[in-house]
């Protein structure tokens, strides 16, 4: 896991020295993104490429930017899961070192951008070459970020808005997932967040639950895939029970214990949960827990960190941020459950508003297109902020792909009266009962962190200043004073160009 920044000129006329300047300016503002190493590099007149580097996959020789073999050069944030594949498939390109990205450039070097698509995993990259030569790109969900901004025919591209200098801010948009761009091309989609899987009728419920099983089990597998040790963010929910008890399966299997980590206030709901996981599943479990006084403190750096204001998404990225700092102090990588419930239709408000069917699968399909803005971008901003790596293997495509093509009827309540029956089938005899059939509690709820934002700033703010504010659609005191501290940290920053909403649709 890294932090990346590119500027690219459209013009024949070399980059100057300001621009590479500029571009040192901006890898130093993502230090924190890769503190075990960076490596910048101008890629002929037009192009700079700067890489911070936090090493997880070959770190001997993984650094970057990465060149030879072939006429491109490339920085990439993320980890390719099927790098052992493309390697195999790919004799023509001699590899030079054992760093997963690599792949990435032997594609690029070998088929052109189209084959991003062929790449499974959580990437962004930008490469260049010597006569001019540009793409930058990102992976279909948009699991890694990327933003981009153009003054002048001047790009400059990063891995968080806040490494842009200022006055290039006003200009700063989210680069799209799913999609390349090249000069001479523009931005061409390759991939989309949910493809269009023919739906599995005609198995029984056993079968599409061992299915679901299995390809879940891989992808906790293939996410554990590191030259270091990888850890489990444990909330006790199942989503995230799931994934340590196939992780500490794993694990046991190699000689190995799991480390898991949760966070919450004093006895909170998910603090006890997950010691109860912890112990069933024999992992060293570490805790820290919060007040208010510690939520309060921590604010402006979680905002500055997440880029955002939006209430919900704040207030749990504040245990979220207390959770990465314990897990940076044992791990270099961590995996989380984020995505099971945009795929298995774990929140309560899709069965009360879609009780259709098909109305159910649209608003999946929906809300796991805005993840890219929401709950992906709290989940990376708070664990690269620590020096850490967060993994999703429910959003790896094999498993998006296989959910969303399971028979409508699978994600409803008619058969158990609680969400995710079937997910929670699947995993019998993986977790106790009562852990198997715990209720959901949604992460800021589950930890206590509602418990103690939401009055705090109710207490704090007068409603004429919510009313007075000249920010438009905040929707709470809480989300006020949010907004506040993300325009202190991003003054110039447009709110529109980093907002998104999960509004219930």
């Amino acid at each position: 896991m890294c932090g990346i920044v590119a500027c690219y000129t459209s013009s024949p006329e070399a980059i100057t020295s300001d621009v590479v300047a500029a571009g040192r300016t901006m890898l130093t503002r993502l230090a924190h993104r890769g503190p075990d190493d960076t490596g910048q590099a101008r890629v002929g007149a037009q192009a700079w490429l700067g890489h911070n580097r936090l090493s997880i996959v070959g770190p001997a020789n993984g650094r970057q930017p990465l060149g030879d073999p072939g006429p491109w050069s490339l920085v990439c944030n993320g980890e390719i899961y099927n790098d052992a594949d493309l390697r195999e498939s790919l004799p023509g390109h001699d590899f030079t070192t054992a760093s997963d990205s690599e792949s990435a450039l032997a594609l690029l070097n070998g088929r052109g951008p189209w084959a991003f698509d062929r790449l499974e995993g959580m990437w962004a990259l930008c490469a260049a070459t010597p006569d001019g030569r540009f793409v930058a790109a990102r992976d279909r969900l948009g699991i890694k970020p990327l933003y981009w901004a153009e003054i002048g025919g001047l790009h400059y591209f990063a891995s968080e808005m806040r490494a842009f200098p200022v006055d290039v801010q006003h200009a700063v948009a989210m680069f799209p997932p799913g999609c390349w761009w090249t000069p001479a091309d523009g931005l061409v989609r390759f991939a989309t967040a949910v493809t269009a899987a023919p739906t599995q009728d005609g198995f029984t419920a056993a079968e599409l639950e061992k299915r679901t099983r299995d390809v879940l089990v891989d992808s906790v597998r293939r996410h554990l895939m590191a030259d270091v040790e990888v850890g489990v963010f444990l909330s006790g929910g199942l989503d995230s029970s799931i994934v340590a008890a196939v992780a500490a399966a794993e694990y046991t299997r190699e000689g190995r214990r799991l480390k898991t980590f949760a966070v919450g206030v004093d006895g909170s709901a998910d603090l006890l949960a997950a010691r109860d996981v912890a112990a069933f599943l024999g992992t060293d479990h570490y805790e820290t827990v919060f007040d208010a006084d510690r939520a309060v403190a921590a604010l402006d750096d979680v905002v500055a960190s997440v880029e955002s204001f939006d209430a919900g998404l704040i207030r749990s990225a504040v245990p979220n941020w207390f959770l990465a700092e314990l897990a940076s102090q044992h791990v270099k990588a961590v995996l989380t459950g984020e995505g099971a419930d945009e795929l298995f239709a774990g929140y309560g408000y899709y069965h009360e508003l879609h009780r259709d069917p098909a109305a159910l699968r649209r608003e999946l399909r929906r809300t796991i297109e805005l993840l890219h803005g929401l709950n992906l971008q709290r989940c990376d901003r708070v664990t690269m902020a620590h020096g850490l790596e967060a993994r999703v293997p429910f959003l790896d495509a094999r498993v998006v792909d296989h959910a969303m093509s399971l028979p409508d009827t699978v994600k409803s309540l008619e058969a158990d009266g609680l969400e995710k029956g079937h997910l929670r089938r699947a995993f019998t005899g993986w977790l106790p009962e009562r852990l198997l059939w715990r209720p959901k509690l949604e992460f800021g709820t589950g930890s206590g962190a509602a418990d103690l934002l939401t009055p705090y700033w109710n207490q704090r703010i007068g409603d004429a200043e919510l009313t007075e504010d000249p920010a438009t659609g905040l929707r709470s005191k809480e989300e006020l004073a949010y907004y506040r501290a993300f325009r202190r940290a991003l003054p110039e920053v447009r709110p529109d160009a980093v907002l998104t909403r999960f509004a219930v649709a």
